[in-house]
Formats: structure tokens, sequence, C-alpha cells
């Protein structure tokens, strides 16, 4: 098994992840990670206080007031906790990526809202034939659901043989399995659907705005604040998606191209799409239950042993530390559980982690790309070498040689034929 030193690193995201996370949030239209400095501030502040409740409280969890983070932050999301993680390279300290997870969004008294796609049949008796559509109803959740969002990587980082774009989405479930009780028995996934270059949507020109007179952006924009514009506004009953055009109603329901790893992903660990989508771009909503996904299943805490060497590892996966001050750090390493149950990890990885032996570390036994280090690729090398030997040994022989060995050979089998063939007879 490959095992090398970590060389990406995923933690909190901090005040001078700004200007980088302002960056990224203009490559994709997310609605959590939205191109505004001061929002993206404010939930890096919130994510601050989340990390600091986790670490110091985890048995009993104390949300909030909404009324002391609620600046720039629509009230279903200020009465939750936002965690924010970004993923380094390490020893450069600037992110090349990001993720969150919201432990709740909304509740009772503040849903959360989508619309429910519902088949509608009719008949008429004198034709003596029927007809199916497709209508979208507005829904009102107030299950409250644990929500992923944010996920982006720097183009350049995208592809990686590492798959760092999956080690930060994994992550998440990672830290909520540390943190189970932060957490609500469902997850959600709001993916994007296909949106232009420019950054509109076809579903929302064709269908929103219909009802909500404002562009798909100036609406993404004001549901940072508030939603209740959109129960105010969109119609009660239902709304037949026949009456869109062929390209929009395609669209209803279906990710873009950028999305479509994010889905697949998520559907390998459980996820699944019930009907329900966003009222803006008709994106598709996912969910899975928490205590189901296996990652969660399989993710333990335990105490970090001494440090071990490269050659006594005989497991990979995701290994975190979470500090009194709520500073997370997590690495996809190499990694040993000794007899006391204690989580040991080379001295390099404990460095990435800023880690010491006795601290409790987070672990997800998993298979995971890890970058060989220097000895493993000459290791690969020399095998490599010996492969090429042994192949030219076992190559044909040329020339003379080799012509009369094949004669020979044809002659003997020739032999055996008619020997075989007597027998028969």
């Amino acid at each position: 098994m490959p095992k090398s030193t970590p060389q990406f690193v995923v933690r909190r995201a901090m005040n001078s992840d700004l200007p980088t996370l302002h960056k990224l949030s203009k490559m994709v239209h997310f609605i959590n990670l939205p191109p505004d400095q001061e929002i993206i501030a404010n939930k890096i502040r919130n994510s601050r206080q989340s990390f600091l409740r986790a670490a110091r409280d985890a048995k009993t969890v104390h949300k909030p007031p909404m009324e002391s983070t609620s600046s720039g932050l629509s009230e279903k999301t200020a009465m939750a906790d936002i965690f924010m993680f970004v993923i380094e390279e390490l020893n450069t300290e600037g992110c090349i990526g990001s993720s969150q997870v919201v432990s709740q969004m909304g509740g009772v008294g503040h849903p959360n809202v989508c619309f429910k796609l519902e088949t509608r049949e009719k008949y008429a008796e004198d034709l003596k034939f029927g007809t199916k559509h497709t209508v979208a109803r507005v829904y009102l959740d107030e299950s409250g659901p644990t929500e992923l969002g944010g996920l982006i990587m720097q183009p350049s980082f995208r592809g990686h043989k590492l798959k760092l774009g999956k080690f930060t989405s994994l992550v998440r479930f990672h830290f909520i399995a540390l943190h189970r009780k932060m957490f609500r028995p469902t997850i959600l996934a709001e993916l994007m659907a296909p949106i232009s270059s420019k950054g509109e949507s076809l579903v929302w020109d064709t269908l929103g705005r219909r009802f909500i007179p404002l562009s798909y952006d100036e609406a993404d924009r004001f549901c940072q604040y508030s939603r209740n514009f959109m129960t105010d506004l969109l119609p009660e009953g239902d709304i037949h998606l026949s009456l869109l055009p062929p390209q929009a109603r395609a669209q209803v329901g279906e990710v873009g191209p950028e999305t479509v790893p994010a889905r697949r992903m998520l559907e390998r660990l459980g996820f699944e799409y019930h009907g329900f989508v966003d009222p803006f771009d008709g994106g598709p909503y996912i969910t899975a239950k928490t205590d189901e996904i296996q990652i969660v299943k399989d993710t333990f805490s335990a105490e970090l042993g001494p440090s071990i060497k490269h050659e006594q590892t005989n497991k990979a996966g995701i290994v975190s530390v979470l500090n009194n001050d709520g500073d997370f750090r997590a690495v996809q390493c190499a990694f040993q559980i000794d007899r006391s149950g204690r989580i040991r990890v080379t001295s390099e990885t404990a460095i990435a982690l800023r880690a010491e032996p006795g601290m409790m570390a987070g672990c997800t036994p998993m298979r995971v790309p890890i970058e060989p280090g220097r000895d493993e690729k000459k290791r690969a090398a020399s095998k490599a070498s010996k492969k090429k030997s042994v192949a030219k040994k076992a190559a044909p022989k040329s020339g003379k040689k080799a012509q009369k060995k094949k004669s020979q050979s044809k002659a003997s089998a020739k032999k055996t034929t008619t020997k075989r063939a007597s027998r028969t007879r």
C-alpha cells in the first residue's frame, strides 16, 4: 500500500481566506457561497464559533442567539451552526478549495422552500384517451435537515490524482460522525442545475421570474437574508411544467455538467432523489439518513499514540484533530491501530495535523489515493526494472538457433498429431 507524507490538509476557514473564498465564489453560482465579501465574512465568523462549540461542549449543543449572528445571514442559517472547511497545500497557508455543512436548515416556523414534483392524470371519456402532466407545487419543509453545500475547487486542482475534491467533500461526513449530536437525522444536498456562463437559469427565467420579478442573481442574493418572499409570491396550486419550453422543462431535476461527479459520489453514499427541486433553478434535492451513511458508521475517535514509521502502517483513511481552541485539521494518510486502540500515524502526519500523542483524534478508515513518497517511488522503479529484465529473458531467441528450434517444435507437433489420429481410427 502506498504511503507518504500528507501534501494537503483540510482545516477550518479563517479570515485570511476571505479573498480566496470570494474569488472562488465567483467561479460557481452557490446559494450558500455567494460572491459577497460581507456575507462570506459573516459565515467565517459564525463558523469559528461553531468549531469552538464543537471543541468545548460536544455533548451539549448551545445554539447561538439569532440576534448575535443574523447580520448578513437568513434566519434559517442564523439559528444553525455553520462549519466552513477549506483545503490547502501544506506550508502555503492558501486555500485551494472549500466545502460547508450547516447543522440545521430551518425548522418549525422557518421552513425550507422547494417545489415538489407530482404527476397528474387526465382522461377524456369521449376521446377515449388520457394524458399525464408533471406539476410543481410549493412545499414547505419544517423538518430542519442538516445541509451540505459550498463544495468548490480551484480549476487547476480539479481532477487531481489525490482526488482533492472528494476529500474536501467527504471530510464533512467525517466531522458529522465525530460530533453526531450537533447534526440532524437527515442530510440534504441541494444540487446546482445547469447555469449559463452568464450566471442565468433557464428554469428561473421561464418559471420563477413569472411570479417573482427579480433576476436570478438578485433573487439568489436576497435569499441570504430572507426567503419569505417566495412563499408570499409563488402560487399555491399546481404549476404545469408542460407550459414551459421543452429545453427548460428538460432541466428540471437535472444538474449541470460540473455537478455530475458530486451527484454520483453522493448517490454512492446512499443519497436519493425523491422529486423535490429548487424553486429557483429546478436543481434536485437529494437526501440520506445520517446514521445510514457508511462513512458516518465507520468513523470513530481514539487517542493518538506514539509515532510510527511508514512501513509499520497498514491502513489508510482520514485522520483529524480538533484542539481546544476549535482549530480543526484533517489529512488523508496511512495509519495503524495498536493493541490499546490508539491511532498511530507517522511523525510527518502528526506535524501536518499539529498533533501530539495523547490528543484525541478522529479516524475514518477508507481507500484513499495517497501519493507515494521517495522510498516508495524507488521501490516501484526497482520492481519495474526487474520485470523488464525478466521479460527480456523470456523473449523469443532470434537468428538461426530460434528458427531451428521453431522447425523442430513444428515437426514434433506434427508427429504427435499423426500418432493421435492413428489411435482414433
